[in-house]
């Protein structure tokens, strides 16, 4: 199966630069990531990188904690754009789970990109909050898991699973930490993958052969040596 790849940033000339990239199939942002880019206006800055990404989708996110709120805010986010998948956490700052705005702006047709997601359980009560007509995406943090101790692949494998006979459910793999990811994530069948630049920069090097990656690390460390100018 093929799996598309997502850039994970808001930075405006990175997302035009890799919105002409055949390679990367649409975006991922988040607040966070808004605000080391610079924008100053929520709204402003996501209308401009929309128009930017040439028809890609692109997730943004909202940022209320209050479950009416970012019920409100979502519709907002949807009107900027065709191409926009509203970003919602699978549970507030007081792990109170979001199915309510789930349920409802899934069934009014709002594109949703649920995030924050790092238990088969949870994935299962956003399985059963969303209309299977509209289009969503399951966000599992597998790095962070990773990062924690946790191993994220059952979690993956019973979530395809589950979502599989129902093509407008997607299972995104995020939080990538390394190029090697991109195999983890399309053999355990997820449809998408995000990644930040410098690791999809590191896909064009998939293929190389062993030897060629020990010459290409000689060779490195070599040069590193002599700019060194150490002396023994």
């Amino acid at each position: 199966m093929t799996i598309k790849i997502y850039c994970d940033s808001a930075d405006y000339k990175i997302i035009k630069k890799y919105s002409k990239f055949n390679l990367v199939k649409g975006f991922t942002t988040n607040p966070s990531l808004m605000s080391l880019a610079g924008a100053k206006n929520y709204k402003n800055y996501s209308i401009k990188i929309l128009k930017t990404c040439r028809n890609k989708p692109i997730s943004l996110e909202v940022f209320s904690d209050d479950i009416n709120s970012m019920i409100q805010q979502a519709y907002l986010i949807n009107s900027w754009g065709k191409n926009v998948y509203v970003k919602i956490p699978v549970v507030n700052t007081q792990g109170k789970f979001t199915g309510k705005a789930i349920r409802k702006l899934s069934s009014k047709g709002v594109k949703l990109n649920i995030t924050a997601v790092y238990t088969y359980e949870q994935v299962e009560k956003v399985f059963l909050s969303l209309n299977k007509n509209t289009k969503s995406i399951i966000s599992i943090f597998a790095g962070r898991m990773a990062d924690v101790g946790k191993d994220p692949v059952s979690i993956f494998r019973k979530s395809v699973q589950l979502t599989k006979k129902h093509k407008n459910i997607e299972i995104l793999w995020a939080s990538t930490r390394e190029a090697y990811n991109f195999l983890q994530a399309k053999n355990l069948g997820c449809q998408i993958i995000t990644m930040p630049p410098k690791i999809i920069d590191k896909i064009k090097n998939f293929g190389k052969s062993f030897d060629t990656l020990t010459l290409d690390t000689v060779k490195g460390f070599f040069q590193d040596g002599k700019k060194s100018k150490f002396k023994i």
